[in-house]
């Protein structure tokens, strides 16, 4: 690994999410000998839209638990610790593009424009407030530094029912150079040993599973608030469910009540099993189809990032995740003569490739780069 522009005395920032993973990251730098510093950033305000409010406790992140959960393994390992409001920021990159797509007939997936934008774009400008040079994160990824190509990479982390690197395809060289994964290489029961070892507060903490500014999971209701408290009329978008032929078997509350792949809450029983084939927000339609609709064989991707290799003139074999639980299937990548657009020309069909998520390439366990489905 080249020599960085960095110094031994010089802290490490830590994101501290308050959850079990980011707390031992930061206790494990710590018993290594280095200089740790936490931070935590305030992304979404809970108690905004409270009748969203789930009865009980919830398992998203980020929230008023977690902050002081963050500070409490700061105070147990003696680190410095600052919480710094993202909240702004947050709402611009993140929220309001969740809106808009969904409104647009897509289904995005925020954590991936939280972390392009938030998580290390804004973190590392929270890294040189304090004099860090390098971030450390609790995801499950690696980076290595590749000397012939001159780039840094990233790779799937060991684990791989807790790789991230879905989630992390919009990183670019210069995060890279400055992030460390140090659970990249170890299994979730080992690390929540190693937290039980360092007896930390949050040892036995469950991990997030929701997003953190949709508390109850429900993206339309979501949606509605949202555009309410934000004095947004929320458009008409209404119309008819129907089949690919063009029949009409009924009428439907709103386009952004659907995404590809849905199987339930059509809101029409026909006898035998439907799924959403697309939403067209223009016509108001949402069609319908039998599963062998959902099977696609080709898709195109936008704003695509070249993570660990330079942007390839000609065609690429690499094996293609159209989803986070999706098992990557071979797939060959076209660039196309618009920058930053490629084509996926999968070997054998995928089913629900659905528009606004991100497709992610891979060769092995290299992150080559990724997408957004069109």
């Amino acid at each position: 690994m080249p020599e960085l522009a960095s110094s031994s005395a010089a802290p490490i920032a830590v994101a501290m999410s308050g959850g079990v993973d980011s707390s031992t990251v930061a206790a494990l730098l710590v018993r290594q000998g280095k200089s740790v510093v936490g931070l935590t950033m305030q992304l979404w305000n809970q108690r905004r839209m409270p009748e969203l409010a789930p009865d009980g406790p919830t398992g998203r992140c980020c929230s008023i638990d977690d902050v002081y959960d963050a500070r409490r393994v700061a105070e147990q390992i003696g680190i410095p610790y600052y919480v710094v409001n993202f909240e702004e920021q947050f709402e611009e990159h993140v929220v309001k593009p969740f809106v808009a797509e969904y409104l647009a007939g897509r289904t995005p997936i925020p954590c991936t424009l939280c972390n392009n934008y938030i998580k290390f774009d804004r973190f590392l400008e929270m890294a040189d407030a304090v004099g860090a040079w390098q971030i450390a994160t609790g995801h499950y990824a690696r980076v290595r530094y590749d000397t012939p190509s001159g780039r840094y990479q990233l790779l799937r982390a060991v684990d791989p029912a807790k790789d991230q690197t879905y989630f992390l395809f919009g990183l670019t060289q210069p995060q890279l150079a400055r992030t460390l994964f140090p659970l990249g290489e170890m299994a979730k029961p080992a690390v929540r040993e190693m937290a039980r070892g360092f007896d930390l507060a949050v040892a036995e903490k469950g991990d997030s599973q929701e997003i953190c500014f949709v508390p109850n999971g429900d993206y339309a209701a979501f949606l509605s608030a949202y555009m309410k408290e934000t004095g947004v009329e929320e458009p008409r978008t209404q119309g008819a469910i129907v089949t690919s032929d063009g029949r009409t078997l009924g009428e439907h509350q709103g386009v952004h009540h659907f995404t590809v792949g849905q199987r339930r809450g059509l809101g029409i029983a026909t006898g035998e099993p439907l799924y959403v084939i697309r939403t067209d927000p223009a016509t108001q339609r949402v069609t319908v189809g039998s599963g062998d609709e959902l099977w696609c064989s080709k898709f195109f991707a936008r704003d695509v990032n070249w993570v660990s290799i330079a942007a390839p003139e000609g065609p690429v074999a690499a094996s293609v995740k159209i989803r986070n639980k999706h098992q990557a299937a071979p797939a060959t990548l076209r660039p196309t003569a618009e920058p930053g657009r490629v084509e996926v020309v999968f070997a054998e069909p995928q089913r629900a490739v659905t528009p606004g998520q991100g497709a992610v390439f891979y060769d092995g366990d290299l992150v080559l780069g990724g997408g957004w489905i069109e």
